[in-house]
C-alpha cells in the first residue's frame, strides 16, 4: 500500500500526467482471441445496473461493463487512461482536467462528449450514497466537446481515484437528463444505453444479467468476449458446484473457506486473492445507535466483549480471514494501531450490562434484540450472527437472528433503520474520503444502505473527517484520521470483526482475470478464453 501513498503525493506534485495510450490493463500471457461467453456467478441480487446511484459489488460488476469511466487503475494504484486519454490535477488540488478520447460513442451511436461527463459527475454528486466522494465538486466546465474541468470548493485528494470504473460511470445525458428521478429511472434496468465495452441485452431481477460485446467500443479491437452472463444465486455452494462442473467460468468475491480449500486442489481452476486492495472490505457488526438498548454505549461495549474475533477467524473462517479492529483497513496508509480493543471478557460484559440498568430477570434474561445479516455470504455473515447469538445468551441477552429473502430486502431494512444490530460487509473504496466518511458523518444519516445507517452523531468526528478530506498532505491527513479512529472505536457505533477474505475463482481457460486494485469490479474488456 506504500504505492498508494506515493500516488497521493505524486498526484499533487506532478498533476498525475497521463500515461501512454498504448497501456494494457493486464499483462497478456497469451495472445487473446475473440469470442466466447463468460458465465459469472454472483450471490447478490441487484436492483438495477446504474452505478451512478447505487454502490456495491452486485451493481459494480455489470455497471463497469456497461458504462465507461474517465480513468481506470492498475494493480499498483497508478491511474491509467480510459475514456479520458489525458488528465491533469491542479497543484492546489481544486480542479481536475479530463481530456476525452475523440470518436467515442454511446451504445446508441451518439458521441460521448464533455457534456455527458459533466452531467454524470453532477448526477453522482446528487444521487450516489457516497456523498463525500463528489462532495467538494461545485461544477464541471465544458470549454469544448472533449474537455471537462472539474472545479472543487476545497482540495480533494481522492478526486482522481473517484474517476474509477465502479465509482464514476459516464451516462448519456440525452437519456438520463430528462428530469426523471435518477434513482428510479426506467432506463436503469431496461433499454439501457451505456458507454462501456458491453451492452445490456437482458435483465431479470434476482436471476441473471446478460451483456453482449459493443462493436463500436472506443478501444479498438476490444472487448474480446462475445457475451457475459451473470447468474445470480444466493446459495454460494450451488455457485461453487457450477464452477466445478464448468457451468460457471468465474466466481468473484468467494469467501467460504471450506469450498476455497476444496477448489484450490482442482487442476482446472485458479484462485487468487489479488484484486481486492481497492475495495478494502471489512466484515462488521453495526449497531442502531438511535434505538434502545443500542443507544447506550456501555451496552454496545458489553456486546463487543462477548465476541472472540480470533475464534471467528480461525474456527468459523478456517484461518482465511484476519481480525479487524478499526474503521480503516490495516493495509491503508491511514490506519493506525492505537485504537480501542475489546477482548473477550464475559464477566466484564455482564458487569457493564448491570451498570447500564439491564439486570437479569428471574429467567436470567436481560432484554431481547435482533441481529440481521447480509444474505448470500453465510460464512462471513450468517454464521457469525449465529455465533454472536450464542455468545450473548451467556450474558443473558436473547437474540433473534433474522434472515432476509435477498439483498434488496436486507438493504431496505437497514435503510429504514428497522434493526437493532446487523452484520455487514462494507468497503473502504481505496481512500477514506470515499468509503469511510460516509459511514460516520452525521450529515450522511440517510434512508439509503451503506450510508450512516447506524445514526451515529458526533460533531467532533464530523469536524475531523471534514478537515482530513480537504488536506493535500498525507501526513497531516493521517493525524486527523488517527484521532478519528480512536474516538470511533471508543464510542463503538460499529464493532469491527474481520477483513473479508475475498477470492476470485476462475476456470484456467479464462485469460486476464481482473486483478487490478478494483479486481472483478473492473471492465472485462481484456478478458478472453484460451
Amino acid at each position: 500500500m506504500t504505492q498508494f501513498l506515493k500516488l497521493l503525493r505524486k498526484s499533487l506534485v506532478l498533476a498525475l500526467l497521463a500515461a501512454l495510450p498504448t497501456w494494457s490493463l493486464l499483462a497478456v500471457a497469451q495472445t487473446p482471441k475473440r469470442g466466447g461467453t463468460l458465465v459469472v456467478g454472483s450471490t447478490q441480487a441487484l436492483r438495477h445496473v446504474n452505478g451512478a446511484v447505487q454502490s456495491g459489488i452486485a451493481t459494480a460488476i455489470p455497471s463497469t461493463q456497461i458504462f465507461a469511466s474517465p480513468l481506470r487503475f492498475d494493480d499498483k494504484w497508478n491511474a491509467q487512461p480510459y475514456l479520458a486519454e489525458k488528465w491533469s490535477l491542479a497543484a492546489d488540488g481544486k480542479s481536475l482536467t479530463l481530456n476525452l478520447r475523440k470518436g467515442a460513442v454511446f451504445h446508441d451511436g451518439k458521441p460521448i462528449t464533455s457534456e455527458d461527463v459533466a452531467f454524470s459527475i453532477m448526477a453522482i454528486k446528487a444521487n450516489h450514497p457516497f456523498t463525500t466522494m463528489m462532495g467538494p465538486v461545485e461544477k464541471v466546465e465544458t470549454p469544448d466537446p472533449h474537455t471537462a474541468i472539474i472545479r472543487m470548493s476545497v482540495p480533494h485528494p481522492a478526486i482522481v481515484l473517484a474517476m474509477s470504473p465502479a465509482l464514476c460511470p459516464i451516462l448519456p445525458k440525452h437519456i438520463y437528463g430528462d428530469g426523471t428521478d435518477l434513482k428510479v429511472h426506467p432506463r436503469n434496468s431496461t433499454d439501457v444505453v451505456g458507454s462501456g465495452p458491453f451492452r445490456l441485452t437482458e435483465f431479470k431481477a434476482g436471476q441473471r444479467v446478460v451483456l453482449e460485446r459493443f462493436d463500436k467500443f472506443f478501444l479498438a479491437g476490444k472487448p474480446y468476449l462475445d457475451k457475459i452472463i451473470i447468474n445470480i444465486n444466493p446459495d454460494s455452494s450451488n455457485l461453487m458446484l457450477g464452477v466445478e462442473r464448468g457451468e460457471i467460468q468465474m466466481l468473484p468475491y468467494a469467501t467460504n473457506s471450506t469450498e476455497l480449500k476444496r477448489l484450490a486442489g482442482n487442476p482446472t481452476l485458479t484462485l487468487t486473492n489479488k484484486g481486492f486492495e481497492g475495495i478494502g472490505a471489512l466484515n462488521w457488526l453495526a449497531f442502531n445507535t438511535a434505538k434502545k438498548p443500542m443507544s447506550d454505549v456501555n451496552v454496545r461495549k458489553a456486546i463487543a466483549m462477548t465476541i472472540d474475533k480470533n475464534f471467528i477467524s480461525k474456527a468459523l473462517h478456517g484461518g482465511f480471514s484476519q481480525p479487524a479492529d478499526g474503521p480503516i483497513v490495516a493495509s491503508s496508509p491511514f490506519a493506525v494501531p492505537d485504537v480501542i480493543r475489546y477482548p473477550l471478557d464475559l464477566k466484564k460484559s455482564a458487569e457493564l450490562l448491570d451498570a447500564a440498568g439491564y439486570k437479569a430477570g428471574a429467567n436470567g434474561e436481560r432484554f431481547k434484540i435482533t441481529i440481521d445479516y447480509l444474505p448470500g455470504q453465510d460464512e462471513q455473515q450468517k454464521n457469525v450472527a449465529e455465533y454472536i447469538r450464542a455468545q450473548l445468551k451467556k450474558v443473558g441477552v436473547t437474540v433473534e437472528v433474522r434472515a432476509s429473502a435477498d439483498f434488496p430486502a436486507w438493504a431496505k431494512r437497514l435503510a429504514s433503520h428497522d434493526f437493532d444490530m446487523s452484520m455487514d460487509v462494507v468497503f473502504n473504496w481505496g481512500d477514506p474520503i470515499i468509503g469511510v466518511h460516509r459511514t460516520y458523518l452525521s450529515t450522511n444519516i440517510r434512508p439509503i444502505v451503506w450510508t450512516n445507517t447506524q445514526s451515529y452523531n458526533n460533531p467532533k468526528v464530523d469536524e475531523l473527517l471534514n478537515t482530513a478530506g480537504g488536506l493535500l498532505d498525507p501526513t497531516k491527513r493521517k493525524a486527523y484520521y488517527a484521532t478519528f479512529q480512536k474516538i470511533v472505536t471508543d464510542e463503538l457505533p460499529i464493532h469491527f470483526i474481520n477483513a473479508t477474505p475475498y477470492h476470485t475463482v476462475a476456470n484456467k481457460k479464462v485469460l486476464n482475470v481482473p486483478t487490478t486494485i478494483w479486481g472483478p469490479a473492473s471492465p472485462y474488456d481484456e478478458v478472453s478464453f484460451k
